[in-house]
């Protein structure tokens, strides 16, 4: 099992409950280092003092902050531990909410809670206090020098954290959310309706790849193997210029893609003659 991020407890009311944190999901991506282009050297950053003018070991490492050019206030480990809050150890639920008053914009960096031992039973009970009310717990936690207000939720009969971008973390986009001051057509409005519903599917996270990472997989390969690999295809964007015919021709497409009906195929023949 992966290593755990941290380790505490829940607590609501006067139930406590043991946990480990895992982080849920990662960015995977292939990376490509910088190499020197005269002899094939991967270049590095090490850690190097100019005042002792030699390279440093991350023993030798402690904290600072600079308050003025070149003046540092210096922090150690244990200066660190002596402030961390509460929340360092114990994470106490402040609120439930109502999990659809809560925009996704707010959601950063995904965990998840697991029990430790012994702490099945006030578990179980969390979650299932949380899957049958669908609320979820707002907390604060310490961790990474930093403290965190996370939204505990109930998914697939386990309990997942979300941490949270504090409201000054959120852009603010000059125009973004303005009303516009254009006039929609009632057809323009109900043929980009069809086109969404046409275009609608269940969620299946396994059919979303990512296609450059693996295109980028598939040149490294080939040319460790000596050959080449093949341009991306494009496809080529027609200009947009009467909005009801593009979305007629959308929707089109996309229901001529689809297996017809049987009751309904002579009557697509014939609309298709027609056009």
């Amino acid at each position: 099992m992966a290593a755990s991020v941290w380790k505490g407890m829940i607590s609501f009311g006067l139930v406590s409950i043991p946990i480990r944190l895992y982080a849920a999901a990662r960015t995977k991506r292939t990376y490509l280092h910088q190499i020197h282009n005269e002899c094939n050297t991967r270049l590095k950053q090490p850690l190097f003092c100019p005042t002792c003018n030699r390279m440093v070991d991350r023993s030798e490492v402690i904290k600072g902050y600079e308050y003025e050019t070149g003046q540092y206030v210096l922090v150690d480990g244990e200066e660190i531990k002596k402030i961390t809050p509460p929340s360092g150890k114990t994470m106490e639920i402040l609120a439930f909410l109502d999990q659809a008053d809560v925009d996704p914009i707010y959601f950063d960096s995904s965990f998840m809670a697991l029990p430790d031992e012994h702490a099945d039973k006030p578990y179980a009970l969390l979650l299932k206090a949380l899957q049958d009310t669908k609320k979820m717990g707002v907390a604060k936690v310490s961790m990474h020098q930093r403290e965190y207000t996370v939204f505990i939720r109930a998914r697939k009969n386990g309990l997942t954290l979300h941490t949270m971008f504090y409201e000054n973390e959120i852009s603010s986009v000059e125009g973004y959310g303005r009303h516009f001051e254009v006039k929609l057509k009632p057809e323009e409005v109900k043929l980009a309706d069809q086109l969404v519903k046409s275009l609608s599917a269940p969620f299946k996270p396994e059919i979303y790849k990512d296609e450059f990472q693996q295109r980028l997989n598939d040149l490294i390969e080939a040319k460790l193997k000596g050959k080449t690999v093949s341009a991306a295809p494009q496809q080529a964007k027609a200009r947009v210029i009467d909005m009801m015919e593009a979305l007629k021709k959308s929707l089109a497409s996309h229901t001529a893609a689809k297996p017809p009906k049987i009751a309904a195929s002579s009557e697509r023949r014939q609309h298709r003659k027609a056009g």
